[in-house]
């Protein structure tokens, strides 16, 4: 039986069936019907059900009955599955030849004549982090200050990097304070924290990072979010992880929900507060640089405006000023303990 692809299935599905079921219906069809002559308008639909064997040619009816279909059905969709099954093997075979490729090239003298920095936009970002991190053989390092992501992202992104973890790959990852309040950003860290990564949130305001092997560093572009920024220069590289572990060993473990902790986390989100207020920032810019939203910010400041007995954020300011607070006082008394 010849191989059937889409353009028969479609002939398949609309006149083919509606004929074929007709034909079941009054027990046959005349050899001498118009509509299945040599011009008949379902002259096509009647060549590929006897070619499939759904009909055949009755000496004492002089016509065409129908068959019984499960029969033919093995036989068409049959060698489809195994085809399928054989591209599906084929296609994961060419993806490892690739990956193998690909880890070459990153590794060779001519990959340097690109520059150390490349450039890259949409979903060319998705597709060049998929592949790098499936090419990660000790660390990845991560700084996230996205504390609300998708759940459907996190979910694709937890997959991707128990993987990683799984090879014996380890992991590091920086989110904002904020992050503790996402149920979402828990189960992610639940997830890969059970496979040995590490999680730490920080007070401050940073952009997201991801460094593979010590070797490359991805970074947004400026404030483009659809643009990203490839980093192979070891130098630059070597930078950025420094920068990285300098606020990791500031960091918070996520993991730890001691009652003392999560005091010293709100000491540190009330400084914060403190000092966008006395630094002059507009509210979203303030909780942006928290990682929370508008409305969360301003319960921040309503509680200081209370805590200050003032009635206006210029009163606010101003009695701070006037007694000398920087948002910092909190935190020098923590490192002096």
């Amino acid at each position: 039986m010849p191989g059937y692809g889409s353009e028969e299935r479609a002939l398949f599905e609309d006149d083919a069936t509606k004929l074929y079921e007709e034909i079941c219906q009054r027990g046959g069809i005349a050899a001498s019907d118009y509509r299945i002559a040599e011009d008949g308008e379902l002259r096509k639909a009647f060549d590929l059900l006897v070619e499939m064997g759904l009909i055949s040619y009755d000496g004492e009816q002089e016509g065409w009955v129908a068959d019984d279909p499960m029969g033919v059905q093995s036989r068409v969709v049959s060698p489809l599955s195994q085809q399928a099954a054989k591209l599906l093997a084929e296609s994961s075979q060419w993806s490892s030849a690739f990956s193998n490729l690909s880890a070459t090239w990153r590794r060779s003298p001519q990959a340097a004549v690109r520059g150390p920095f490349t450039y890259l936009r949409d979903a060319a970002i998705d597709a060049f982090l998929s592949q790098l991190l499936a090419e990660c053989e000790e660390e990845m390092l991560t700084a996230q200050p996205q504390a609300g992501r998708d759940a459907r992202f996190l979910a694709k992104a937890a997959l991707r990097d128990i993987e990683l973890l799984e090879r014996g790959a380890t992991m590091r990852t920086l989110y904002q304070h904020s992050a503790r309040r996402s149920s979402v950003t828990h189960k992610y860290v639940a997830a890969v924290t059970a496979r040995g990564a590490e999680v730490r949130t920080l007070d401050e305001f940073f952009k997201r990072m991801i460094v593979v092997d010590r070797r490359v560093a991805v970074i947004p572009n400026r404030d483009e979010r659809a643009v990203a920024v490839v980093i192979r220069e070891p130098a630059v590289v070597a930078f950025l992880v420094d920068v990285f572990d300098r606020s990791w060993e500031r960091g918070r473990p996520f993991t730890n929900r001691d009652t003392s902790l999560l005091k010293d986390i709100a000491a540190e989100q009330r400084a914060m507060t403190m000092r966008m207020l006395i630094e002059g920032h507009s509210d979203p810019v303030s909780a942006k640089r928290l990682g929370v939203s508008p409305r969360t910010y301003a319960g921040y400041v309503a509680d200081l405006k209370t805590d200050y007995d003032a009635q206006t954020r210029f009163q606010l300011g101003y009695t701070m000023g006037r007694q000398g607070i920087s948002g910092q006082e909190d935190l020098e008394d923590d490192s002096a303990e």
